[in-house]
């Protein structure tokens, strides 16, 4: 059985990482983690794991384009077939994004396309929507637009904050994401 080459992209304590190791699918192969903040905890579990891990400081670029591109030889290094944004907080530009088109996905935590960017659960709240949940898409030069693989959702609860409903989405999160790197190693999204 041949597995499927991946490599996640992280900037902070790796949970969707984590349930992505933790599912140990037989149909893929992390060959690295690369983390754009060198104090990402969830490197520190995939050192455990026996992966290799690189950090790549976008701090240390003058500009996206530059990191983008130092990234993207790292990335290319490992000859993936698939790349796991798992908590990456870094707009990509377009090049990066076409150079992996097809097998670039990300997990956003809303159930797209509602609620695009940052601090959705507040998003969610404030606008009053009765249920709220987790997305995962493929990427495109669009942010949090491209088309959804799966998506998961939890009610939202009267006396919900935003700390409680993402606690719940998050749950969700670890659920969906290697539900859908599964369904691409079996080529169901391709």
């Amino acid at each position: 059985m041949t597995k499927i080459p991946l490599v996640a992209l992280i900037s902070g304590r790796g949970s969707n990482l984590k349930a992505i190791i933790d599912a140990n699918d037989p149909l893929i192969e992390i060959r690295a983690v690369i983390s754009n903040r060198p104090d990402a905890k969830g490197l520190i579990y995939a050192q455990e794991n026996g992966i290799p891990t690189e950090v790549l400081d976008h701090k240390q670029f003058a500009t996206r384009k530059s990191f983008d591109t130092h990234l993207q030889t790292s990335i290319d290094h490992y000859q993936p077939k698939l790349i796991v944004l798992a908590g990456f907080m870094r707009i990509l530009s377009s090049e990066f994004v076409a150079h992996y088109q097809g097998r670039l996905i990300n997990i956003h935590p809303s159930l797209l396309p509602a609620f695009k960017g940052l601090n959705t659960h507040q998003q969610a709240l404030e606008a009053g929507v009765k249920e709220h949940g987790a997305s995962v898409h493929f990427v495109t030069e669009d942010l949090d637009a491209g088309p959804v693989i799966i998506q998961a959702s939890v009610p939202v609860l009267p006396d919900d904050d935003s700390e409680s409903l993402g606690a719940r989405v998050l749950i969700e999160e670890h659920r969906i994401y290697p539900q859908a790197i599964h369904w691409f190693a079996e080529k169901h999204l391709f």
